[in-house]
């Protein structure tokens, strides 16, 4: 490509020269009076890593109080290959939840082959609340699983910015346990199929096309993933079933001559044909990137069909790039059961701040409020961008 993400981020890093961009570190190393030369700072992505970490405590409509290590680390695997990033937090809550999710994009040389992993391990008391957009609240049952995650994809050049490919994946459920609604009713978990423990394991087939100029913080840029997935009984699966999830991105600065940013996304999660295990159903903040339904806590609404779409104004407060603002809405339909039609349209919004984490990679702490329909609100807290 005559244009790479590597050559835009330098751009983006020296665009505003005439006011130095600042980041935590700057920040720190001023508050401690640590001597330090601007030729000490990076200020370019090359073959050595750049590693961005940062513990912390936060609240959530899930973990309520939580305590996190969030990272990722940036390079470029080949002077010729577009940025690589791996992020991983570990994390434990009030709740007793532990997450550990290690997500992974490493380009190689001139950008012939993109490798796509996602791992994760999870002990997690988690509510579900019923199948469809029209679930009710009162509704909410109480549950605990184990959750061990393996995707590795591979995908080829096939000309230009346009990626095709496939992969394995294998997600695994066990000790599954369910208190009951509080209403007293019989729970959809229970009327769907009930089981101790849940395997999908099977193929995906998957189509890139990705032209951002940034994959932590876009400035610009188009991005389309499609994601068909296949799992075989043949491979483990605990039943036969096909899904498809289709992701499109849009990053439009405006107005035109600044660096602020209308950021568009498009992300659908459609079962094609069987029955899916019951926790394996598209479900908001299930999503590969866990960013899905900003407004309410996670597994709220589960079905066989999740049409999602969001909206976000990304803004600079400080000239430095330290902090700024976004502002954003979303919105979101399931049915139930396969088969079932699409429920009630479920709204959210709020507003965020952004503070810069790394200057270089671009990488922000990203603090949300957000609000959702029926009194739904609540803190999110994240490291990087959530599309």
């Amino acid at each position: 490509m005559s244009d790479t993400p590597k050559i835009r981020i330098r751009e983006s890093l020296t665009r505003n020269e005439s006011v130095p961009q600042k980041d935590i570190l700057d920040i720190a190393s001023g508050l401690f009076k640590k001597n330090h030369s601007q030729s000490d700072h990076v200020d370019s992505i090359t073959s050595k890593p750049v590693f961005t970490a940062v513990p912390a405590v936060g609240y959530t409509l899930q973990s309520k109080l939580v305590a996190t290590l969030s990272g990722n680390v940036v390079f470029h695997f080949n002077p010729t290959a577009n940025l690589s990033t791996i992020t991983a937090s570990a994390a434990y809550t009030q709740r007793r939840q532990f997450t550990l999710p290690i997500e992974s994009n490493i380009w190689t040389k001139e950008n012939k082959f993109n490798l796509v992993g996602d791992f994760r391990y999870y002990k997690y008391p988690q509510s579900t609340f019923g199948l469809g957009s029209s679930s009710e609240v009162k509704n909410e049952n109480q549950m605990s699983f184990s959750f061990f995650r393996f995707y590795e994809m591979i995908q080829k050049k096939i000309a230009g910015n346009f990626f095709a490919g496939a992969g394995y994946i294998f997600d695994y459920h066990w000790n599954i346990y369910e208190k009951g609604t509080k209403s007293g009713i019989v729970s959809d978990y229970k009327k769907y199929g009930t089981a101790s423990h849940t395997r999908s394991a099977g193929i995906t087939f998957n189509a890139l096309y990705d032209i951002r100029d940034n994959p932590i913080n876009p400035a610009r840029g188009f991005y389309t993933n499609i994601q068909y997935r296949h799992n075989y009984i043949a491979f483990g699966s605990t039943s036969s079933w096909q899904s498809i999830v289709i992701d499109v991105r849009k990053y439009i600065p405006f107005p035109g001559a600044s660096e602020n940013v209308l950021a568009l996304w498009s992300y659908n999660w459609l079962v094609l044909k069987g029955k899916p295990p019951y926790l394996d159903l598209p479900s908001n903040g299930w999503d590969s990137y866990s960013s899905t339904g900003r407004g309410y806590i996670q597994g709220r609404f589960r079905g066989a069909q999740m049409v999602y779409a969001e909206t976000e104004y990304r803004f600079k407060i400080t000239r430095n790039g330290l902090l700024g603002g976004v502002l954003f809405a979303n919105a979101e339909t399931f049915s139930a059961e396969p088969g079932t039609p699409l429920e009630t349209i479920q709204t959210g919004f709020g507003p965020g701040l952004r503070i810069k984490l790394n200057k270089v990679s671009k990488t922000n702490i990203s603090i949300d409020y957000a609000f959702g329909a029926h009194g739904s609100n609540g803190l999110f807290i994240n490291i990087g961008e959530l599309f």
